[in-house]
């Protein structure tokens, strides 16, 4: 199924509302806020009962948002952006985004979106969508709508109605930009 203008509406009215969604990204299945609202940062790391000093990671919609929040764009960096991949690069340093986000050496992981409605979400917020498993700190991730705990289900302010009889197993590809300019691959 498709997404609809409706359905972008509603995820974003909860996101500008500071709440917290769960939608199904290029990966697996997330919960998410606008990675500008300390509030829904907040909100989603009680309901995933996850530690402070477990960063969170964010998506956006292109290269032209991502230089927006990390400035111009390493060149070593470019073949990474372009594949169809998912791949989370983790930037020495990120503005305009809740500084909740942000790991203690003031670090952030930014994937592209490579999903439509999720490119289509982002647009429409004008800013990072906060991306992470939609499931308790420390449990399995899930692979589809199915395997979501009530717990989750019941926490977040709403629920995105997409793809909820598909499986989502691929994870993300994790890159490391060193202050340095070195590049580290953490999982390959």
């Amino acid at each position: 199924m498709g997404f609809t203008a409706e359905i972008i509406q509603n995820a974003l009215n909860t996101l500008q509302a500071e709440g917290s969604i769960l939608y199904p990204t290029d990966t697996i299945w997330g919960i998410g806020c606008d990675a500008r609202s300390t509030i829904g940062v907040e909100k989603i790391y009680a309901l995933k009962q996850r530690e402070d000093s477990k960063a969170l990671i964010c998506l956006v919609a292109d290269v032209m948002m991502l230089e927006k929040y990390v400035g111009p764009i390493d060149q070593q960096l470019i073949p990474y952006l372009g594949e169809e991949r998912p791949t989370t690069i983790i930037y020495p340093k990120v503005e305009g985004i809740s500084n909740r986000l942000k790991a203690v050496d003031g670090s952030v992981g930014i994937r592209i979106a490579k999903d439509a409605f999720c490119q289509a979400l982002i647009q429409a917020l004008g800013a990072p969508l906060v991306s992470t498993s939609a499931n308790i700190s420390g449990a399995n991730s899930p692979t589809s709508f199915d395997e979501i705990t009530a717990e989750i289900t019941d926490g977040v302010d709403a629920i995105v109605p997409l793809k909820q009889n598909e499986e989502q197993t691929q994870a993300s590809r994790i890159i490391r930009l060193q202050a340095n300019g070195e590049i580290e691959i953490l999982r390959p």
